[in-house]
């Protein structure tokens, strides 16, 4: 089902935008990688070995969004703890470590130009419901392949 288009102000351009509904480019939340806050340091670095991100979002055991983690937040625990060792990288949770970067979630229902706004500064936007469950997240490629739709055909006009 398509919305109706709704124009979106940019630069010099008027666009349509089709998509007034994020969901659209969500990505799920079983395709996405996350960490429960109350993961150890090791389990996160693990994670972020495996899969070769520097950040993730957090998740309780509700399921709410709590914000997220970066290799950057691990590594300022590490740097500030003298006596840092792989055993205690086993006892302290993701959650008790301080994030210097956190990434601020939108609910389902925002706007496309929320978005926009917020991708500016995090390279994935979390997205929860109405109860603040983390159902999934937009990344910026999405955003920037939906921009890219949008001018190129702009361009082959001219």
């Amino acid at each position: 089902m398509t919305l109706p288009a709704q124009r979106l102000y940019i630069p010099g351009i008027f666009l349509y935008e089709i998509m007034t509904n994020i969901l659209q480019l969500l990505t799920p939340k079983k395709f996405t990688y996350y960490l429960d806050e109350n993961c150890t340091i090791r389990q996160a670095l693990e994670k972020f070995d495996a899969h070769r991100f520097s950040v993730v979002p957090l998740i309780n055991e509700q399921g709410k969004y709590t914000g997220t983690v970066s290799e950057g937040d691990i590594l300022h625990y590490i740097k500030n703890r003298a006596h840092f060792d792989v055993h205690e990288a086993e006892k302290v949770l993701i959650k008790d470590i301080e994030h210097y970067r956190p990434y601020r979630a939108l609910y389902s229902s925002a706007l496309l130009v929320e978005v926009f706004a917020l991708s500016l500064d995090q390279s994935f936007i979390p997205v929860v419901d109405d109860r603040d469950v983390f159902i999934g997240i937009i990344k910026r490629k999405e955003l920037l392949s939906l921009l890219s739709d949008q001018f190129l055909p702009l361009t082959k006009e001219k």
